[in-house]
């Protein structure tokens, strides 16, 4: 009773603590500042543990980047080693070795022709390195060139939060405050086919809506510097997957109106969507390649732009040239974070993690299935291990919930009640589970989740 009573007390007291001095972000505070939070002590595996001891599916892979489980014997042997060695070395001018040997394997690993690596720390920050390089690469191309300075940007995108990255976006509610502070780009439809602007079905449409992207860089291509898009999966605008073909043709349009193309695989690389990176689906090469989230397993704060050695070129010159890419970080390149993601690409290649993950994302197709029993569930959208449950109000109309009624925070404190942590976008019911999750917990978050919409939508 006495440890009880200490463990209760300790809860309350940071809890206390915590509303006092954290600001959490995409969240509003005078409704959390209601609540008892949930504080996590520590994970083993597909599970988190609350201070009181409780234990939770990890629904959503501690937002999208724990790989492996929590825990991981192997990434956190690697940590411990490269921190006997030296924890930090500026990559300014110098170099280590984790990082050395962690490009490496990018490279291999990578689209084929994506032979350079930025390091830096974060996906948005991975997304505005890609930006400045693009930018910088035609002005130092040829004088011709040099006109190229915007971007294509699809509606409904999601880049990141720094300044450069919200231009590139596309979700209004996370956006439009900053519109003043923003550089002008060129939006173009996204291929959202349940809610499709063209109001047209896949696949008689013909990927019409290629045809707002076509028009556009027809007119502006001398204008424009790069496409950027996540490939195959928008996943802040509720996991919206593209039809088949759509991010091959786009390619090919850049390539026959010469710009770049910008492939932000902050969430969707690293085996979520069941290839180690989405562009292998179709066969794409990007010119510039973002990574970030998934890549040292969940466990560090690291990210890397890829680039084809053409880009890298650009930049090369005699020191008066003053063609350098003037841009870099205190950790980039920090040899502990590369330590991790080599680790954490060894268990890919050890435990065969991509051909393991296939018997599992079948088994999570079909059991989404019985979602549409449900009938305010508007549609299941699934690649790989990403799913985006849209929740409506009407199937028929496809008429949304008022946001006040907040359907997603009560179907995720429902599920957490039942022992699984999930996070919402909007009334979209996110699962991104860690790939190595095992099939009956897979089932047990699949069943939980079930019952938390049906419960909170049949109310």
């Amino acid at each position: 009773m006495a440890a009880k009573n200490k463990i209760k007390t300790e809860k309350k007291q940071l809890e206390n603590l915590d509303k006092k001095y954290i600001w959490h972000p995409f969240t509003q505070m005078k409704d959390y500042c209601r609540t008892s939070p949930l504080i996590i002590e520590r994970g083993q595996g597909s599970w988190l543990y609350d201070i009181e001891g409780n234990r939770y599916i990890d629904g959503v892979s501690s937002l999208w980047v724990t790989i492996h489980g929590h825990c991981k014997r192997e990434i956190d042997a690697a940590i411990i080693k490269q921190v006997k060695k030296i924890s930090h070395s500026t990559l300014l001018g110098l170099t280590n070795v984790p990082a050395v040997r962690l490009a490496q394997k990018l490279a291999q690993i990578s689209p084929r022709g994506l032979s350079r690596i930025f390091y830096s720390d974060n996906g948005s920050t991975a997304v505005e390195v890609a930006l400045k390089i693009a930018f910088q690469y035609w002005q130092q191309a040829s004088r011709a060139a040099r006109t190229k300075k915007s971007f294509v940007t699809l509606r409904n995108a999601y880049h990141g939060d720094t300044i450069g990255a919200v231009s590139v976006g596309g979700i209004d509610l996370f956006h439009r405050i900053y519109k003043p502070l923003l550089f002008k780009t060129f939006p173009v439809d996204s291929p959202y086919c349940y809610r499709c602007p063209l109001k047209r079905a896949y696949p008689a449409c013909g990927l019409e809506c290629l045809n707002s992207l076509e028009k556009t860089l027809k007119k502006h291509h001398a204008e424009i510097a790069a496409l950027i898009m996540e490939p195959l999966v928008q996943g802040a605008a509720g996991m919206i997957v593209f039809p088949r073909g759509y991010v091959s043709e786009a390619r090919s349009l850049c390539t026959r109106y010469n710009l770049l193309f910008i492939a932000d695989e902050v969430a969707v690389g690293f085996g979520r969507t069941g290839k180690m990176f989405a562009c292998e689906h179709e066969k794409v090469q990007p010119d510039l390649m973002a990574l970030a989230k998934g890549i040292t397993g969940g466990t560090l704060p690291l990210a890397a732009t890829l680039a084809t050695d053409r880009i890298y070129r650009a930049f090369l010159g005699e020191f008066q040239d003053l063609k350098t890419f003037y841009h870099g970080h205190t950790y980039t390149g920090n040899p502990v974070a590369c330590a991790a993601a080599l680790a954490s690409l060894e268990v890919f290649e050890k435990e065969r993690v991509l051909a393991g993950l296939q018997p599992k994302i079948k088994f999570l197709k079909e059991r989404l299935k019985a979602f549409y029993h449900l009938r305010h569930v508007g549609d299941v959208r699934q690649c790989g291990f990403m799913v985006g449950i849209e929740l409506v109000a009407d199937r028929d109309t496809k008429k949304p919930f008022p946001v006040k009624k907040k359907i997603g925070q009560q179907v995720i404190a429902e599920a957490r009640r039942r022992g699984v942590i999930i996070r919402p976008l909007g009334d979209v019911i996110v699962l991104m589970p860690p790939l190595s999750i095992a099939v009956k917990e897979l089932e047990t978050l699949i069943d939980v989740v079930y019952e938390a919409i049906k419960i909170v939508t049949e109310r």
